[in-house]
């Protein structure tokens, strides 16, 4: 249980590629205040979008959905994005049962459910006034807010725009996927997760993906497919070198991966070797003589 809590994900687009130069044009300060924020706050899990289990046994994937709005951000409207991006801001306020401390401006709320009804507000209003591309963004989020306040109904939505074929459908395909999860509903999840992995482009990264489906394995007994999935995701990360043809470090959920194979083959995990440190007096490298 301590491990999946701390379960982290490799998102493609952060991994496989570096941030476009910023061309973007703010029309007012706020624009750009939350524009920067979000940036920032994607960039910090770029590489390993966090997972994290939330009431009601829904699971909700944060990390995919800010850094997913950062890639769409750069391409929204100023208006549209500014107001998206202070529903997300909303969706990921602090809680705090003693409420915001006096001269604070930091928004919190006491319980999860308070704090999704509020981002709910938000996306929804932005859905209503920008439409578009904004409205089926705001869609997605609404129903992942939704399963703090009525999981039954939030399902339903999901399934809605699962059945897409843009980015709003895979990302919400996953989403569903890690209900079904959370539904006990393994062979659901499964068809789901199979599902995305046909993709040539599914958001998601495929070691992601790959590494759900090794976990149903293991809950099916299939322990001998779940650890070929594990070792394949171990390997390719360790054996990984970047355009330098320097060692790349092993992503979150390649990290875990080779834990379960510990778990399920020692013997098969002894083959995956260990990450070599880079040696500061390596060609190229500054020393530092101070």
């Amino acid at each position: 249980m301590a491990q999946k809590k701390r379960r982290f994900q490799q998102l493609q687009a952060a991994a496989a590629t570096a941030a476009p130069k910023d061309n973007r044009v703010y029309t007012n300060p706020l624009q750009k205040q939350v524009s920067e924020k979000l940036d920032e706050f994607g960039k910090s899990f770029e590489g390993k979008g966090r997972t994290m289990l939330y009431g009601l046994a829904a699971l909700v994937v944060l990390a995919i959905l800010i850094t997913i709005f950062v890639n769409w951000n750069r391409r929204s409207g100023g208006a549209g994005q500014t107001a998206l991006g202070k529903a997300i801001e909303t969706s990921k306020a602090q809680i705090s049962e003693t409420g915001t401390p006096a001269g604070s401006t930091t928004k919190t709320f006491k319980t999860e459910k308070e704090r999704a009804e509020a981002a709910i507000a938000e996306f929804q209003a932005a859905a209503d006034t920008y439409g578009g591309q904004i409205a089926d963004k705001a869609k997605y989020f609404i129903a992942t807010n939704k399963l703090f306040v009525d999981k039954a109904a939030a399902t339903q939505e999901l399934e809605g725009l699962a059945a897409r074929t843009d980015e709003v459908g895979k990302v919400a395909k996953f989403s569903l996927a890690q209900v079904r999860l959370s539904d006990n509903k393994p062979d659901e999840a499964l068809v789901l997760f199979q599902e995305l992995l046909k993709l040539d482009d599914a958001i998601v990264a495929k070691d992601t993906i790959n590494f759900e489906i090794a976990k149903i394995y293991e809950l099916q007994g299939k322990k001998t497919e779940a650890a070929d999935i594990y070792f394949n995701i171990a390997k390719a990360a360790a054996e990984a070198k970047d355009a330098d043809g320097k060692a790349i470090t092993p992503t979150q959920t390649a990290t875990e991966a080779k834990e379960k194979l510990t778990d399920l083959d020692p013997e098969r995990a002894k083959q995956i070797p260990e990450p070599t440190p880079e040696s500061p007096f390596s060609v190229g490298a500054p020393v530092s003589l101070n």
